[in-house]
């Protein structure tokens, strides 16, 4: 008779330890996840290889000197090496996600895959070719999700499904950048180019949501990034820094960076009612806008040279060695002795230097790995 107290006592003291273990932060419940996979959507920031697929030789990322400090040879990555998505994955001790266009078995695509596509939209088609603008590449955020539900359907049963989903992190992102520079290059207002952020945010919210559904566990949303640094938009709207419109401080354009900081704040309130809606998941919001900027107001404190907006891959004579009719791996244009000592790499898309230091803050802020495995990227 004395064995049911006890027994009763044993299970109450367990439910206790088990609800104990759900109260703590959702920092400290990512840091002690441990994921066997990536699966990640975006655009050129994150593409290992999609756009090399889809464009081929009229890609400038197919021509040198693109991948030449780490893989000595073009890689489908717009960098002269790794970029953020390589970087997590090393931190993490997964494999690099196949890029899905690259997959060709289901044992491809179970080391993880990356659907972000170089030149990607989070709108639809549709949405730019009803106002007259012209797209990059013809793929959206949505093309993407679908890319992803016909992996799933490749991976076995539901119930294998959910335990891949389950260990896995989802990197949603950065993705909105290409469609806000669509507008930008169609000579659209920065009036309209504000109309597009609810539709932005709203594509992003699809695309969590159908993850989330899918069984993640960890999605990590990276923003945007503070568009009035990218020295292709510098070249674009020139100006003196004195004159007004630009930040005294990091020399980038002000309106162009409140049009980021506009999408960003919309992009958190979004996700603040996905994490309200589920609970039982971890959505994160890494702050990329705050990672860049860091890095152009204080470069030496991260052994950047002293300016940081100018170019490394370029045909030099312009103020940011950046111009729109000759862009990196063009003919006349050439790289920098050494591209450590830069943040931009091609005028838009970051150095290996840049995109390791962006990653290591990514981490430290989002907790989405311990001390140990940003240490093993390199991380102060």
């Amino acid at each position: 008779m004395q064995m049911v107290p006890l027994l009763s006592i044993l299970l109450m003291l367990l439910a206790l330890v088990c609800a104990g273990a759900g109260t703590g932060t959702d920092s400290g419940r990512r840091s002690q996840m441990l994921f066997a996979r990536i699966f990640s959507f975006g655009d050129s920031l994150t593409d290992t290889g999609n756009a090399l697929r889809i464009l081929g030789s009229r890609a400038t990322i197919s021509r040198p000197p693109y991948g030449e400090t780490f893989f000595s040879r073009p890689s489908g990555r717009a960098s002269d090496g790794r970029i953020m998505i390589d970087f997590i994955a090393e931190a993490l001790g997964v494999p690099e996600p196949t890029p899905y266009l690259n997959g060709k078995t289901a044992a491809d695509f179970r080391r993880g895959v990356n659907f972000a596509v170089g030149g990607g939209t989070a709108l639809d088609p549709a949405f730019f070719e009803g106002r007259g603008l012209k797209l990059f590449v013809p793929v959206s955020l949505r093309n993407q999700t679908s890319w992803f539900q016909n992996v799933m359907q490749r991976l076995g049963s539901v119930h294998e499904q959910r335990n891949i989903t389950a260990t896995s992190l989802f990197v949603v992102g950065e993705i909105g950048v290409n469609d806000y520079l669509i507008g930008l290059i169609g000579n659209r207002t920065i009036g309209e180019l504000k109309t597009f952020t609810p539709q932005i945010i709203g594509a992003i919210h699809s695309a969590v949501t159908d993850v989330v559904a899918a069984g993640a566990r960890t999605v990590l949303v990276p923003g945007a990034i503070p568009f009035g640094c990218e020295p292709e938009l510098l070249t674009l709207y020139p100006g003196r820094v004195d004159a007004g419109g630009y930040d005294p401080e990091s020399g980038c354009i002000t309106w162009l960076n409140d049009l980021a900081e506009l999408h960003n704040r919309e992009l958190r309130r979004m996700l603040a009612g996905l994490r309200r809606a589920h609970p039982g998941t971890s959505i994160v919001y890494a702050d990329l806008y705050r990672a860049v900027t860091d890095i152009i107001v204080s470069p030496g404190r991260y052994g950047f040279r002293d300016r940081p907006l100018v170019v490394c891959c370029g045909r030099g004579g312009r103020a940011y060695n950046f111009d729109m009719a000759a862009s990196c791996g063009a003919a006349g244009t050439t790289a920098c002795a050494d591209p450590s000592e830069y943040v931009s790499w091609d005028g838009v898309h970051f150095t290996e230097a840049a995109n390791r230091r962006i990653s290591c803050d990514v981490l430290e802020r989002s907790s989405v790995t311990a001390e140990a495995g940003r240490r093993r990227i390199g991380c102060d």
